[in-house]
């Protein structure tokens, strides 16, 4: 599926944070998928496309991120857009969802269990963000780029050069295969943040914010989160080491499995889908019987 067949059907809804765009498939209960920093809701088409016999997928562009749209002055924080998860499931007349996050999507997912723990029915979360590794080591170079004026730069040499975006010196280690990433879908991920210099600007204002006191400051009521969770982990990869799978099970209480994905690495949900989504189906069946 193409980006232009996946956001045909694009819908918005206002939120206090902005006009927040998404994508649903399916019925049933829902389930909210949360991408990272860079992505969007694009991410998660297999997902949608797959899943939505068993729940009413929704994937979410976050603030910063895809066609969402907000102001200059919005917040852009990862606990900003956990708020912004809450107002958008208002906005809908959703109470509760099945939570699925990637990346600092994973780490915003834990910001909204933590802050909103009765609205979350369920909870995956794979390579992502946790406690004091935010950003992670590897990533300091591409935030250290970002808050020298360099994004702007960079995202036109990827555009420009799709090779670029597959080289060891950007996204290369994100993926088993970088090879196969297609035009597409680089064209997909990246063409939204450089639409206009507002919205490059409010990446870099996203990028700038990181800083692990947001995930450090919700230890305590994640510790308190009993919704059904599973901790799904590639095992290779350079950012959120596999450690971090474990930190995260033994903090959450409501953690019922923890599954590595052998040489997978952070976007192993868009490469490894079909081994991914038969944990998500099992463990959301595996939730629903309490």
């Amino acid at each position: 599926m193409t980006g232009t067949e996946f956001f045909a059907g694009q819908r918005s809804v206002k939120t206090p944070s902005g006009d927040i765009h998404y994508i649903e498939r399916g019925s049933g209960p829902v389930a909210l998928f949360v991408h990272g920093v860079l992505l969007n809701s694009y991410l998660w088409r297999h997902q949608l496309a797959e899943l939505g016999d068993l729940r009413r997928c929704i994937a979410v562009d976050l603030m910063a991120h895809g066609n969402t749209e907000i102001s200059v002055t919005q917040d852009v924080s990862v606990t900003a857009n956990a708020h912004m998860l809450a107002q958008f499931l208002d906005a809908l007349d959703i109470d509760q969802a099945d939570l699925v996050g990637n990346d600092s999507g994973g780490g915003i997912c834990q910001i909204f269990a933590a802050l909103y723990p009765k609205r979350v029915r369920s909870l995956v979360l794979t390579n992502c963000d946790a406690h004091d590794n935010w950003p992670p080591e590897a990533f300091q170079g591409f935030v250290g780029m970002v808050a020298g004026g360099g994004l702007a730069g960079t995202l036109a040499a990827m555009l420009a050069d799709k090779s670029v975006y597959r080289s060891p010196q950007a996204l290369a280690s994100a993926y088993e295969r970088p090879e196969a990433v297609s035009d597409d879908t680089i064209e997909t991920y990246l063409r939204p943040h450089v639409r206009s210099p507002q919205r490059t600007r409010d990446l870099e204002r996203f990028v700038d914010a990181f800083d692990c006191r947001h995930t450090v400051e919700i230890e305590i009521p994640l510790r308190l989160v009993r919704a059904p969770t599973l901790i799904a982990w590639g095992t290779d990869d350079v950012y959120f080491d596999l450690k971090w799978s474990h930190w995260l099970q033994e903090a959450i209480p409501g953690t019922r499995r923890r599954v590595e994905f052998k040489g997978g690495r952070i976007f192993f949900p868009e490469e490894r889908w079909s081994e991914f989504n038969q944990e998500v189906r099992a463990h959301w069946a595996a939730a629903s019987e309490g």
